[in-house]
């Protein structure tokens, strides 16, 4: 995954704002502990979210306690503590950011140093979580394929993407119902499309797949591309947005949602407005 799920801060309640920083850290230690400490570098705000999520839907109480880390070693900051939820999660934030790596030395070959460096991190994930590392594996494959053809379908290239999405939550929480589930696998499809639309300058000129690139090949920038096909884009993605809107009012959650709602009502919204005036996402600071 790559860190597009986010909240939107101004709206965001003290409260949320506590709960949020406290999942953060707290699956960041969860890494630290079930892949590496070097792996707590890989740890982005899509698990995060996933994180939040789940717990409110699994009915698993997040306990909050303050403690020192590495970088905030003299002030405590509020930490979640660690469950078997976070350390599966942990470790699917590992196995995706290795595949991630993975495609990407695929695409560019660049990037082994860097995988390499990692691998340890993955190979304890994977072999701790093999359900989930084949999911991944499998839908990272079907995904090559539509590459290696140069499939023009958006729809068709960015469905393994939701699938994975939905079909790890359906193994991390076995009773998620058939709203949490499509709502997962909305949210995949928005991660892949918004990073596809992000990406579309550096894969134009790398000449490597970029659905957008390859279904407009006559467009030479993102810029060129948002101002021609504001329409489309908006439809795509308006399209996404207002279905996982929906779902999220349909899912039934255990505890307050008001995070939940923030991040899925109104960050995913902010972030694609973001990419298409052409502002970097990965820019913004974290919490």
């Amino acid at each position: 995954m790559f860190g597009y799920v986010k909240t939107d801060l101004p709206y965001m309640y003290v409260k949320d704002t506590v709960l949020y920083k406290a999942m953060y850290c707290g699956l960041c230690k969860a890494i630290g502990k079930t892949c590496g400490q070097k792996a707590r570098l890989l740890l982005n705000y899509d698990l995060t979210f996933l994180s939040v999520f789940l717990h409110n839907v699994a009915d698993k109480d997040v306990k909050i306690n303050k403690e020192h880390c590495v970088i905030h070693h003299i002030i405590k900051r509020p930490v979640a503590e660690r469950d078997e939820l976070t350390e599966r999660i942990a470790r699917l934030n590992v196995i995706l950011a290795h595949y991630k790596l993975n495609d990407d030395v695929m695409d560019v070959g660049k990037g082994r140093i860097k995988r390499a460096f990692f691998s340890k991190a993955y190979k304890k994930a994977a072999k701790a979580d093999p359900v989930l590392d084949k999911i991944v594996r499998e839908r990272y494959a079907e995904l090559i394929e539509y590459e290696k053809h140069g499939c023009d379908s958006i729809d068709m290239v960015s469905d393994p993407f939701g699938k994975m999405i939905s079909e790890t939550v359906s193994v991390l929480v076995p009773e998620a119902s058939e709203p949490v589930k499509k709502l997962s696998y909305n949210l995949g499809k928005w991660i892949y499309l918004i990073d596809a639309l992000d990406d579309f300058d550096k894969d134009k000129k790398d000449g490597t797949f970029n659905v957008f690139v390859n279904v407009y090949p006559d467009i030479e920038s993102k810029a060129e591309f948002v101002e021609k096909k504001s329409s489309e884009l908006s439809a795509l993605f308006g399209g996404i947005l207002v279905e996982t809107g929906g779902l999220c009012d349909k899912a039934e959650f255990r505890f307050n949602h008001d995070l939940i709602d923030n991040i899925l009502k109104r960050g995913l919204i902010a972030q694609t407005k973001m990419i298409m005036e052409n502002k970097k996402c990965r820019n913004t600071s974290k919490f």
